[in-house]
């Protein structure tokens, strides 16, 4: 293995402790810019004590509210606006991934006179990437995408049906503070699309990794386990905080870089896929990725069945009759869907009433965003167009 590994966001973690958010900000800044998505952290009181913690701690702020489930680039542009014209200086994004990756984009658009559209991937020649951001301090009220400790957004743009992605090191939030307490009002739909977000971030990297990685492995598995295990109890009781806080550790690991270290993964094809379908249909990115994850598995176990085999026998207990028991690797995918079903996932883009007509526009617009130039999407093993949209279609 050859790699590097460093994550500079300083995480707190722990039941009450949103009460820190104006130490933490104030080590930032004086002035932030709250960024926050439906209402949901005003109907639960949890605005309200994030700003007494600010008060308390001497720091002004503004509000930028109404962000998306998937972020769309006008509101990045109307909230950079807002931290400019408020003079803020520091950022914290209260609310779940969605708020997160605006925020983060705002962040750094607040840096840059162009369109902030600029910085997302989306196909582009010249794709302007960020170098000084905001300082930003994630606060998330969801357990799912884990962007409160890595450096990257996702962002839609509604009026071209595209949704892609920005990476920068300027984009790592300075602070995550994880309070699991703010996460015990999630409903348990909500709830289940954060378990099954968390686990595809790791199911990318697992079966998508070019790399031996026996210690990485065991720690993917753990986070998948853990999930499995807590999931269930946090959508069944929602007031369980030991459910809550190991679903929200186990998200914020999916996703900080640690698990993926020296995998060498090629890339992430399900997300890239799904930006694509959740572009056109807006639905929640998570629905989307329980039902195209098992199909792609399917698809990949192919043509690298012992990862699928040793998925199947550490994660669901199963015996295969050799490491390259493709019999045994589908079994431990049908199982996997059954989970997804049995949390309340959709499995199929029916449930969901999307219907077929668009598949080859997902796979030609997919090629187009994040293709390798040679007409396939990255992965284990690249996928064709002809794969991709055989896969869709698996899933409808």
């Amino acid at each position: 293995m050859n790699f590097e590994f460093q994550n500079p966001t300083q995480l707190i973690f722990g039941a009450g402790s949103l009460s820190r958010l104006g130490e933490a900000a104030k080590a930032h800044g004086r002035k932030a810019l709250i960024v926050t998505g439906g209402g949901s952290v005003k109907r639960s009181g949890t605005f309200d004590r994030a700003v007494k913690s600010l008060k308390e701690a001497g720091v002004a702020f503004a509000e930028c509210s109404g962000v998306e489930p998937n972020p769309r680039i006008k509101t990045v542009r109307r909230g950079a606006q807002i931290a400019r014209d408020e003079g803020c200086d520091v950022i914290i994004a209260l609310g779940g991934g969605s708020t997160m990756d605006a925020a983060k984009v705002m962040a750094a658009a607040v840096y840059y006179d162009g369109d902030p559209w600029d910085m997302i991937f989306h196909g582009q020649q010249n794709v302007y990437v960020p170098q000084k951001a905001l300082p930003l301090i994630a606060v998330p009220t969801l357990a799912a995408t884990g962007s409160e400790m890595n450096p990257s957004a996702v962002i839609t743009n509604e009026e071209t049906n595209e949704k892609s992605f920005v990476q920068a090191p300027c984009l790592y939030p300075r602070v995550a503070l994880l309070d699991p307490e703010l996460t015990v009002s999630v409903p348990k739909d909500q709830t289940a699309y954060g378990v099954c977000d968390l686990i595809v971030h790791v199911t990318e990297t697992y079966f998508n990794s070019t790399a031996r990685t026996p210690i990485q492995d065991r720690f993917a598995e753990s986070v998948i386990l853990a999930a499995m295990e807590y999931g269930p109890k946090a959508i069944a009781d929602g007031t369980d905080l030991e459910a809550r806080e190991q679903i929200q550790w186990a998200a914020t690991l999916a996703l900080n870089g640690w698990v993926s270290s020296g995998a060498g993964g090629t890339g992430f094809p399900v997300h890239m896929i799904e930006h694509t379908v959740s572009a056109y249909h807006d639905i929640t990115h998570a629905a989307g990725l329980a039902i195209f994850n098992p199909s792609w598995m399917r698809f990949a176990a192919r043509t690298n069945p012992k990862k699928f085999v040793q998925f199947a026998e550490r994660i669901f207990g199963l015996e295969a009759k050799g490491p390259d028991d493709l019999d045994c690797a589908i079994e431990g995918i049908d199982r996997y869907e059954e989970f997804l079903k049995s949390i309340g996932c959709p499995t199929r883009f029916s449930e969901l009433k999307i219907d077929g007509q668009l598949i080859e526009t997902y796979a030609d617009e997919t090629l187009r965003i994040v293709g390798d130039g040679h007409g396939h999407l990255s992965g284990v093993p690249p996928m064709s167009r002809e794969d991709i949209v055989a896969v869709l279609r698996a899933a409808l």
